[in-house]
């Protein structure tokens, strides 16, 4: 009988992690389900996944959480599904230090402490797949979301080193860029925004009046909006294909933005980028 396949996928208390979780345990693949809070895994343990915390934030959390599914896998894990990621909307100039800190703690530094820690697992099993959920904005900026904009700029780039790095060994790396994508990451926006930006004495205080309405919006708030499972299956064909792809790009806005970023000047890759992410004036 052929052994399970194992994956750890962070963020998975909603979204995309969520869907991913239950539908690779559907297909056969043995799950490891982690979440920040704990009334998340308690819920996630009662759909019947193999649940446990982790919090990005925390170096302990990271390692505990590792150390407690390498005691079920014989110390062994196929897959890193890194998922966990949240955004902070706001002009640049109203972003504090701390702001830009508690973004990259979770998108980028928690991320690649974890890769860090299953990589020499990996390169003693002589196999692994890193898949990292990044962002059509982990290539293309927006305006009023840079401290997100450059959380994914920087997870890319990283990525790209390290599969590089890892070229001569059977340890794949492989970016998923999602675009419009129903998820609850609105709503984890709007908290983030409301806890570091002071709206009534900023510049763009105009500007955040039309960009809290999107994100207070109930429903998909952009065209081509997909669900989970169209990421869901980037994942699969990363994990499965005998040489999965560097980029999996995900929804038609992702396929576009790609597109005029390799035919247009920044010029007008500018003035295309600040309209549609609502920069212009009301």
């Amino acid at each position: 009988m052929k052994p399970q396949k194992s994956i750890l996928i962070t963020g998975c208390s909603t979204g995309i992690g969520f869907f991913t979780a239950q539908h690779l345990q559907k297909l056969g693949y043995q799950v490891f389900a982690s979440a920040r809070k704990a009334d998340d895994v308690e819920h996630l343990k009662q759909l019947g996944l193999n649940a446990l915390q982790l919090d990005l934030n925390d170096s302990l959390s990271i390692k505990n959480a590792l150390i407690k599914i390498l005691d079920q896998t014989q110390g062994k894990l196929f897959a890193l599904f890194n998922n966990g990621a949240y955004g902070l909307a706001g002009a640049v100039e109203d972003l504090s230090r701390d702001a830009m800190r508690a973004q990259f703690e979770t998108n980028l530094f928690g991320t690649m402490e974890l890769t860090n820690l299953v990589l020499p697992v990996m390169r003693k099993q002589g196999y692994g797949r890193i898949i990292q959920n990044s962002s059509v904005l982990g290539f293309a900026a927006m305006p009023y979301r840079g401290a997100y904009n450059c959380s994914k700029f920087a997870l890319e780039g990283i990525s790209d080193t390290l599969r590089q790095e890892l070229n001569d060994t059977d340890i794949h790396v492989s970016l998923i860029e999602p675009g419009p994508i129903v998820s609850d990451f609105r709503k984890n926006a709007l908290k983030a925004f409301n806890n570091y930006i002071d709206k009534e004495n900023s510049q763009h205080k105009e500007q955040y009046e039309s960009m809290l309405e999107r994100l207070e919006k109930e429903g998909p708030a952009a065209p081509f909006t997909l669900g989970p499972e169209a990421v869901c299956e980037k994942v699969i064909h990363a994990m499965e294909a005998k040489r999965p792809r560097a980029r999996y790009y995900v929804t038609k806005p992702t396929y576009i933005m790609g597109y005029l970023k390799r035919i247009l000047s920044s010029r007008m890759m500018d003035k295309f980028l600040i309209k549609a992410g609502g920069g212009g004036k009301r």
